[in-house]
């Protein structure tokens, strides 16, 4: 079975520098990768230490490739204002061409990220927010004028312009933790999935939901999985997946703590490997 393969970088500690990481994806570009995504954090757990902005980065590396697709894994919609973030969506996806992937959820809440903050921790609010902003986008992005009444956002404003280069849309990844359903019900509506914890042998009980949910759609729909780099990709190789991300980040020790981000020099051997 064919997959597209990708990178999932966390631009933290030492790629946590938007010329480096433009620097990985033209390297990754060359070296037959098919994507770059970059995981969308403003804190994180020990021992992280500096992070930098994947959007701006997103736009380095924008400008670096040519045929790679990229996006942000996921970026939590809750808290960004949604017209906001359909401009810088918008932007990004006319520097690069038409390569842009939006991945959004409602957030992790385990990292203290939210509450260190003032940003809203309960995860039905999250819910809400994410659903009606993500309604919110497919309006800004339809070069109509807007006219949203909703129970968080009361927009009125003319055509939102320009358009995305990628039309209907720019394509929607729902993030989720598996096997919650609420996540992949969202998913359903849009471009595809990019569940958390999913295993190989998952893979047909997630398609039959979200075929279940879509009925008789006949637009494509993306089933996306990460493997920790080094790990044993065979199974993965063999599962009913469009995309399998090779995942540079940091992960949970078993007794408590992260292991420590991947460092440059061990991410540029990942990427000249190939896929």
């Amino acid at each position: 079975m064919t997959h597209l393969r990708g990178l999932f970088l966390p631009p933290f500690d030492e790629l946590a520098d938007a010329r480096v990481l433009a620097g990985l994806a033209r390297d990754a570009e060359r070296a037959g990768w098919n994507g770059i995504f970059l995981w969308d954090h403003v804190q994180y757990a020990e021992p992280v230490g500096p992070i930098a902005d994947p959007w701006t980065c997103l736009a380095a590396i924008a400008l670096a490739t040519s045929t790679i697709r990229l996006g942000a894994l996921v970026t939590p919609l809750p808290r960004r204002r949604p017209w906001v973030l359909a401009r810088q969506a918008v932007t990004l996806d006319h520097l690069s061409g038409g390569r842009l992937v939006l991945g959004l959820g409602v957030g992790g809440g385990s990292l203290g990220e939210w509450a260190e903050f003032g940003e809203e921790i309960e995860l039905r609010a999250r819910a809400e927010l994410l659903d009606e902003g993500l309604d919110l986008l497919g309006e800004l992005g339809s070069g109509q004028p807007i006219a949203h009444a909703g129970r968080h956002f009361d927009v009125r404003s003319r055509p939102f312009l320009p358009v995305p280069v990628q039309r209907p849309r720019i394509p929607v990844w729902i993030g989720g933790r598996w096997p919650a359903a609420g996540p992949l019900r969202r998913a359903a509506r849009w471009d595809g999935a990019f569940p958390i914890g999913l295993e190989p042998e998952d893979v047909p009980e997630l398609r039959r939901h979200i075929d279940e949910a879509r009925g008789d759609r006949d637009e494509s729909f993306d089933v996306v999985a990460r493997a920790t780099a080094g790990s044993d990709l065979a199974p993965w190789l063999e599962a009913d997946l469009t995309w399998l991300l090779t995942d540079l980040g940091p992960r949970p020790l078993p007794g408590g703590g992260y292991v420590p981000t991947i460092g440059l020099a061990e991410a540029r051997a990942i990427v000249a490997a190939g896929p």
